[in-house]
């Protein structure tokens, strides 16, 4: 192991990879990027591996590939394209971890790889443990690799842990903000816009995550995850409604004791705890101050109003494929709600359709969750056609 981490960032020019660039800006003496991987966003890609020098670069849009090429020629950094090459560059000797901030689906096989090539992991994938979740812990294990979450709550989680890795949990309790939205009727709902659901209350986050966290599909791929991150069963997962998101979320002890990770809603303290553990670095983060937040109020979430956090819980106790198939209906609905195609609540009604009809696996193999992702993404796809 070198003195400083070398990181490779899948998404770098994500809301979540961009974050990641900032903390490791002001760690410069701590961690080194190796890798750098965008989908679309060339010109941003071209900038920050100009600033941080990596060793190589990934475009996943092979039309981009000449542009990055030409910009980096000059620089000695090599330069790749495609998704196959996401998923191979990986597997670098001069990788130590591999944060993934890829957005849906599309991380899976990325990870997949850097487990089984041995790399430390800092999910910011949820999705890859909503898919895969039993075959990912299980590489995990069998590879010796280490798997530090990033989304806030499942950090939350992780550092009340830190200490109390021999006692048993009770339960955990998820927090959700609510979204945009919370409180309101389905009469509302019905004639809400995409520009209504993309403002998030809190955080400032890409599109996809923040409708899902508009609709609480987010909160339920979340449920999803912890089960897999922390060896739980269904029925010690919890989810209760914060509104000022200061709560991260929640850790119940067999003694009654609860555990509770706190801060501003700021997503670099997570990515940093995920790259630096167990060790806490200085930052100059915005600090929390309980005298402006003279009441912290918790709240049960309406899961008949938000259906899908009702579904996530539904996929996760019917195991197997189920949750693969849950979250690809949801990818294809978000997609066609943010093109105006489908409202915000046939979002729901769509996806619960599709779970429906899809094929159904109950010991998936990685093949089958590939094969399940592709057939559920035509039966939503075409669910929608027939509507419009």
């Amino acid at each position: 192991m070198t003195e400083t981490k070398r990181v490779a960032i899948l998404g770098s020019t994500g809301s979540i990879g961009t974050q990641t660039l900032d903390v490791i800006r002001q760690h410069a003496d701590k961690f080194t990027v190796e890798v750098l991987t965008a989908q679309n966003n060339s010109n941003l890609l071209i900038a920050q591996a100009l600033e941080f020098q990596p060793n190589a670069v990934v475009i996943g849009n092979e039309a981009n590939y000449q542009q990055v090429k030409e910009a980096l020629l000059p620089h000695d950094i090599k330069v790749f394209a495609g998704q196959k090459a996401i998923a191979q560059i990986v597997e670098m000797d001069t990788i130590d971890v591999v944060l993934t901030a890829l957005v849906g689906y599309s991380g899976l096989i990325p990870t997949v790889s850097a487990i089984k090539a041995g790399k430390q992991i800092a999910l910011a994938n949820k999705e890859t443990m909503v898919v895969a979740g039993e075959l990912i812990t299980k590489l995990a294990k069998e590879n010796a690799v280490n798997i530090y979450p990033v989304d806030s709550e499942h950090s939350a989680i992780f550092q009340c842990l830190v200490g109390e890795f021999h006692n048993p949990i009770e339960k955990i309790i998820l927090t959700a903000s609510g979204g945009p939205f919370r409180g309101k009727d389905r009469a509302f709902l019905e004639t809400v816009t995409r520009e209504q659901a993309l403002k998030h209350p809190n955080w400032d986050m890409g599109a996809k995550i923040t409708i899902d966290s508009a609709s609480l599909m987010n909160k339920g791929l979340e449920v999803i995850e912890a089960k897999w991150l922390f060896g739980l069963k269904t029925e010690q997962i919890e989810v209760v409604v914060h509104p000022q998101s200061i709560v991260h979320s929640l850790v119940q002890f067999e003694d009654g004791s609860i555990k509770a990770q706190l801060g501003l809603p700021d997503m670099r303290i997570p990515i940093q705890f995920a790259l630096s553990y167990p060790l806490r670095f200085k930052s100059d983060f915005e600090r929390f101050d309980f005298l402006r937040y003279p009441q912290l109020t918790f709240e049960q979430p309406d899961l008949k109003t938000f259906r899908n956090l009702q579904l996530a819980f539904d996929a996760l106790a019917k195991g197997g494929n189920a949750p693969c198939i849950l979250n690809a209906a949801n990818e294809i609905v978000v997609a066609s709600f943010l093109k105006n195609e489908v409202g915000f609540l046939e979002m729901s009604d769509l996806i619960e359709i599709t779970m429906e009809k899809a094929t159904y696996i109950a010991r998936p193999t990685l093949e089958d969750y590939v094969e399940s992702d592709r057939e559920t993404r035509i039966i939503t796809d075409q669910l929608i056609k027939s509507k419009v």
